[in-house]
């Protein structure tokens, strides 16, 4: 794990390396944008509501994850909730990278990347990266939210080794 801690930008990359499943085995997973739910720990929806699935500029409704904040007013909704757009995607390199356009969850000029990396040697297993820049969250600390994206990397990519592994 790397990462930067100023007062300005929170930054950090977590990464996980598979054992089973090959790059190219878990790319096509992350390239389904809209299908997020289906890997993420406690991600009830996502779905896309612009734009075409993988393709830059489509944007995707994501709710019901685990990332609590506390409430501003009674009025305010338990749902967690964030529409997210995709800024780039190379298949050449398994690298795409997406920013949160509107969030009820905190985070301000966040840009997130993903990257899976295929291993060396054997040819079996593949390490997946993903970093992470975000203007400080009011009522967080920055090594909190960096072990809540290492747990729900682990997590989103053990269900996805699973999966192709069957």
């Amino acid at each position: 794990m790397e990462h930067n801690i100023s007062s300005q930008t929170w930054e950090a990359r977590v990464s996980t390396k598979l054992e089973k499943a090959t790059a190219h085995q878990i790319w096509p997973l992350f390239q389904d944008f809209f299908g997020l739910h289906q890997w993420f720990p406690g991600l009830a929806i996502c779905h896309g509501i612009h734009g075409t699935n993988g393709e830059p500029g489509c944007v995707r409704y994501c709710a019901g994850f685990g990332l609590k904040t506390e409430k501003i007013n009674e009025e305010e909704s338990d749902l967690r909730w964030s529409t997210e757009r995709l800024i780039a995607i190379d298949h050449a390199q398994m690298t795409f990278s997406y920013e949160i356009v509107d969030c009820n969850i905190g985070f301000k000029s966040y840009v997130s990347s993903i990257k899976v990396v295929p291993a060396g040697g054997s040819g079996r297993g593949c390490v997946v990266e993903w970093c992470f820049r975000v203007d400080p969250v009011v009522g967080w600390k920055f090594e909190d939210l960096v072990g809540k994206y290492e747990v729900g990397l682990q997590l989103m990519t053990k269900k996805m080794e699973a999966a192709v592994s069957e």
